[in-house]
């Protein structure tokens, strides 16, 4: 008989991501299928369905599972609009010229998916998931290869190319080395830089250890360090889009980090713009720097004598 739990197995052997896998995604199916707790998956049918009436009403009923109605634009988002992309689903197939906001606008299982689930549970399943996947592709595969496409690419003093994935995190963090670093720390190497998928994209391990840095946590490090030999100056940077900035508690910690270290920190915030560093003014620790992206060739100094003086003459 049709379960929940066999319609997720179903969406994973298909190819579908992890967030497609889950109970909605599997109920939804069922609700595309026209299948209740108790039908055999030989009875799947192929109807238009739309998304209240026809998935949300027909799981109320048959799961008791009251969603919502501002979760109408999570089942068209996070789950349907996958299931397009996945040839689990189509859109509108029974009347293809609706506009997109009619109140007709539908969605049904696909023919070819629908062969694979009135299989389902006989000795031709798997044969049937493979010509589907051979013929469709696999979703998550398809995922996996547009997130390496648009990684954002970045490349180091030396030369060597890096590819960050994206995010308007890494795009700042991108900047930090291309803008911020020319300008600001002409000639520095490169000792740390992490990614918000991977957090160790790169790491001089041995450039941090002549600078006293023991790596024992990496989740400790900032987002970027750089390392300036010809002042001794070891640049910690902290790239702030959704974590926060150099704040005095930050600061204490990376202290302890540097405590064998005989260089001189310079504590950075870097921001993508001004909106985002309003937000976090009172937060930033006095006597660090501030560099935000939209204005590369400026650094905003909190206090501290360093840079204490009148304007240099031109």
């Amino acid at each position: 008989m049709a379960s929940v739990k066999e319609a997720q197995k179903i969406l994973k052997a298909l190819g579908m991501p992890p967030p497609q896998c889950n109970k909605m995604s599997g109920m939804t199916l069922l609700a595309l299928c026209e299948l209740g707790k108790t039908s055999p998956w030989s009875e799947a049918v192929r109807k238009p369905c739309t998304i209240t009436k026809g998935i949300m009403d027909y799981i109320r009923e048959h799961f008791g599972i009251d969603y919502a109605a501002n979760t109408r634009e999570t089942f068209r988002r996070q789950v349907l609009h996958q299931f397009i992309q996945g040839r689990i689903a189509d859109y509108n197939p029974f009347n293809p010229d609706l506009p997109t906001n009619s109140p007709n606008t539908h969605y049904a299982i696909t023919e070819s998916a629908l062969d694979v689930m009135r299989l389902h549970g006989t000795g031709r399943w798997k044969t049937a998931v493979e010509k589907f996947r051979q013929e469709h592709g696999v979703l998550t595969e398809r995922y996996e290869r547009d997130r390496d496409i648009i990684k954002v690419p970045i490349r180091i003093s030396d030369g060597t190319e890096y590819r960050l994935s994206p995010g308007k995190h890494n795009e700042v963090q991108k900047a930090v080395i291309e803008e911020f670093a020319p300008r600001f720390a002409p000639g520095a190497f490169l000792l740390y830089l992490g990614d918000t998928a991977k957090k160790d994209l790169f790491i001089d391990k041995s450039g941090l250890a002549r600078s006293g840095i023991a790596i024992t946590d990496h989740g400790k490090l900032p987002d970027v360090i750089l390392y300036d030999d010809n002042h001794g100056w070891l640049f910690l940077i902290e790239v702030v889009t959704s974590h926060g900035p150099m704040t005095p508690k930050r600061i204490a910690e990376l202290e302890k980090m540097l405590v064998a270290s005989n260089d001189s920190p310079v504590y950075v915030s870097a921001f993508p713009d001004f909106a985002e560093f309003r937000q976090h003014i009172r937060e930033i620790a006095w006597e660090t720097e501030v560099w935000i992206a939209s204005a590369p060739d400026h650094m905003i100094h909190y206090d501290g004598n360093r840079f204490l003086g009148p304007k240099e003459q031109p």
